[in-house]
């Protein structure tokens, strides 16, 4: 019999493919308490992100293209991340403007995808998890997430509906942390001047735990603070949302 449930792609993302499988999962477990189902298209590459910030636009095109394809029959498209789904949201319609073939898939298609905690809060009306608390955090805003995609209210929403949850609040918690993508790579100085500045930030705050929703903002401020010798730890919100906490924080040891 089949079911009625909305049908979700889960775009993995590279770097939780690589690097934080557990974000993943978290993501699979929020979005099934969501009422939906939710399945991982095997098919599903990088976002073309690099390409594109590079002015890449051919390769960018070849990887938009293969990611339409891989996900366009499901009913909404949602990634742990408001960089990727930014480029997948906002970018890809321009990537085929003017192309016959490809410009109304692409719309299609941009109009099926959320970041994670947007899809939850926004378009599942989620309103509370069950998941315990984890002390006290502190939440940083990424860019793309909420520049591109107005993610700000929803992850602080839902993390204050947790039992045991202290949220304090960083001073300029929308300021970049540097990373950036490619910026992190071409001005390797800057970036590491704003992280640094961020990272100040952080511990000002007091709180024990640095939370963010994309994970390229997670380990740049993650590996800053270990390099810093600082105690505050990093995870995705994801991971604490959903309860799935036993794993190592970003750049610790199990």
């Amino acid at each position: 019999m089949a079911s009625d449930k909305p049908k979700v792609g889960l775009f993995v993302t590279c770097l939780v493919d690589l690097f934080r499988p557990v974000v993943g999962f978290a993501a699979v477990k929020l979005i099934e308490e969501a009422g939906c189902e939710v399945d991982v298209p095997m098919a599903q590459t990088c976002c073309g992100q690099p390409a594109y910030n590079s002015g890449d636009r051919h390769d960018a095109r070849m990887i938009a293209q293969n990611t339409i394809r891989a996900f366009e029959n499901f009913d909404y498209v949602v990634a742990p991340s408001g960089s990727c789904a930014g480029m997948l949201k906002k970018h890809y319609p321009a990537l085929f403007k003017g192309d016959a073939r490809w410009e109304e898939r692409a719309k299609v298609f941009a109009g099926k995808v959320h970041e994670l905690v947007s899809f939850l809060a926004d378009v599942r009306g989620m309103d509370r998890v069950t998941a315990a608390g984890a002390g006290s955090v502190t939440y940083h805003d990424s860019c793309s997430g909420l520049r591109e995609l107005g993610i700000k209210a929803q992850p602080r929403a839902l993390l204050a509906s947790m039992d045991g949850i202290e949220l304090r609040e960083m001073r300029d918690p929308d300021v970049c942390c540097g990373f950036g993508g490619t910026f992190c790579v071409k001005y390797p100085d800057v970036s590491n001047a704003i992280v640094e500045t961020k990272t100040k930030a952080i511990s000002d705050s007091g709180a024990e735990l640095l939370l963010a929703g994309d994970l390229g903002c997670l380990m740049n401020m993650a590996g800053k603070l270990k390099r810093q010798g600082s105690p505050v730890e990093a995870r995705h919100v994801a991971e604490v949302l959903a309860g799935l906490t036993d794993a190592a924080p970003i750049g610790g040891r199990d």
